[in-house]
């Protein structure tokens, strides 16, 4: 099995929740994240007002946090490709902030209702 972690943009939230479905995977555990890369924040990313003097701020040493959607999933170890091509195609736009795409191995699972343990854990 593998833990898939996805940091991408607030924005592609729905439309990756979607691809992912159509594609079966629907345990997805999302966080609202706040985090910045090597480009210290993108102003346009944010969909919050701010006051003027805080964007040019920004404009010149970069943002301290840009907001973001952590997605974490476990997957079987045959699906892992396909689930990460899955992200790739619905979250690459080419510009800077597409986020970033993290695999884990997982050693096991457990269902704590059923006790099942291993792949049939996540079905």
């Amino acid at each position: 099995m593998k833990e898939i972690i996805a940091i991408i943009r607030p924005k592609m939230i729905s439309k990756t929740k979607i691809a992912l479905g159509n594609m079966g995977v629907d345990s997805i555990t999302a966080y609202a994240a706040y985090g910045r890369g090597k480009q210290r924040g993108i102003a346009e990313e944010v969909d919050i007002a701010y006051r003027p003097h805080v964007l040019d701020e920004a404009a010149h040493r970069g943002m301290k946090y840009v907001p973001k959607r952590y997605l974490a999933m476990v997957v079987r170890d045959s699906e892992a490709d396909e689930v990460v091509k899955t992200l790739i195609q619905t979250n690459q736009t080419g510009q800077i902030g597409d986020g970033k795409i993290f695999m884990c191995p997982v050693d096991d699972a457990l269902r704590i209702r059923t006790k099942e343990t291993g792949d049939s854990a996540l079905i």
